[in-house]
C-alpha cells in the first residue's frame, strides 16, 4: 500500500494500536469519505448477522476474560430482539506465539505457517463457544460452506478460519452469504479506517461512510498471511459484489457496537454499496 493510501488497520500480526481521534459524532448523511457519521439500518424481522472478531480482541497477548464475557452479555440481549449471530474469530496473539516459535525452529513454508495460524483462530472459536454455553452449538463450524442452523434455543454459531489462503474477513463474507445475512461487523482494535495510517502520518482523516467502489480502491489487491488491513480485499471484493453492508467497529468499545445494532449513530467506519 502506497503512503498516500495507507489505511488505520487492526494488527491481526504486527501491532497497529488503535487511534487517538477524538472528533464528536454528527448526523449521519449519503456515503462519504469525509463528511457524514455512520448509522446502521435497523430490520424489523428476524435477522442474522456475522460478526468477525480480531483476533487482538480475544487474545492480544493473554487470553482477555473481560472482553469475552461482555461480548457474551450482550449477545445474549440481543437474541431475544430477534436477532441470530455467526461469529468469526481471528487467531489474535495465540496464532502469532506459534508462528514465531516454529519460525525460530524450523523453516516452514507458507501453508505451514497459514495452518498454523488457521488452528490458531478455531482454538480461539472453541474458547468463545464454550464460554456461550448454551446458546451456541455442540461444535463450531469447520466448513463456512455447510449449511448453519440457528435457533431461538441456539442463536449463535462461532467459526474460526477455514483453509490456507483464507483470511477469517473472507469467511466471514461466505457465512454471511450463505445465510443470507446483508451485514457484516468486523470487530477490531480501531475506531475507524483512515485515509491513512494515523500512527505515520498526524493529518490523517478518519473515514466515517464510504462506498464499496472507493474503500476498494484503498486497498492491495489480494491477501496474503501478515497483511495489515481493515478488512481483506479479497472478502471486500465479495461483500461488493453481495451488496453487503460491512461496519468496522473498536470492539474494545462494545457501546458502539450496540449503537450500531440498535439502528443508531456510532463510532466507527461503515463501508456500503454504491
Amino acid at each position: 500500500m502506497s503512503d498516500k493510501k495507507t489505511t488505520g488497520s487492526e494488527n491481526k500480526n504486527n501491532g497497529v494500536g488503535e487511534s487517538q481521534d477524538k472528533e464528536p459524532k454528527t448526523v449521519s448523511g449519503k456515503s462519504s469519505k469525509s463528511k457524514s457519521s455512520s448509522k446502521s439500518k435497523r430490520p424489523s424481522s428476524t435477522e442474522t448477522i456475522v460478526v468477525s472478531i480480531g483476533g487482538s480482541l480475544i487474545a492480544p497477548d493473554e487470553i482477555d476474560t473481560s472482553f469475552l464475557l461482555a461480548l457474551k452479555r450482550c449477545l445474549i440481549g440481543y437474541t431475544s430482539a430477534r436477532k441470530r449471530f455467526i461469529l468469526v474469530c481471528g487467531g489474535g496473539g495465540v496464532s502469532r506465539k506459534y508462528l514465531q516459535a516454529a519460525s525460530k525452529m524450523a523453516k516452514i513454508s507458507s501453508q505451514e505457517a497459514d495452518w498454523l495460524g488457521i488452528h490458531g483462530t478455531r482454538l480461539n472459536a472453541y474458547l468463545v463457544n464454550t464460554v456461550l454455553g448454551r446458546y451456541s452449538g455442540t461444535d463450531i463450524i469447520a466448513d463456512p460452506k455447510q449449511k448453519v442452523q440457528l435457533t431461538s434455543r441456539k442463536p449463535v454459531a462461532v467459526s474460526g478460519g477455514w483453509k490456507p489462503g483464507w483470511s477469517t474477513d473472507y469467511v466471514a463474507v461466505i457465512l454471511a452469504h450463505q445465510v443470507g445475512a446483508q451485514r457484516v461487523i468486523n470487530l477490531t482494535n480501531i475506531d475507524y479506517v483512515y485515509d491513512k495510517d494515523p500512527k505515520q502520518y498526524s493529518d490523517a482523516q478518519a473515514i466515517k461512510n464510504i462506498t464499496w467502489k472507493d474503500f476498494r480502491a484503498m486497498l492491495p489487491k489480494s491477501w496474503s498471511p501478515g497483511l495489515s488491513s481493515p478488512f481483506d480485499p479479497v472478502a471486500s471484493q465479495q461483500a461488493q459484489k453481495h451488496g453487503m453492508e460491512v461496519a468496522i467497529i473498536n470492539g474494545k468499545k462494545l457501546a458502539q457496537f450496540e449503537h450500531y445494532l440498535n439502528g443508531r449513530t456510532f463510532r466507527g467506519t461503515l463501508i456500503q454499496p454504491e
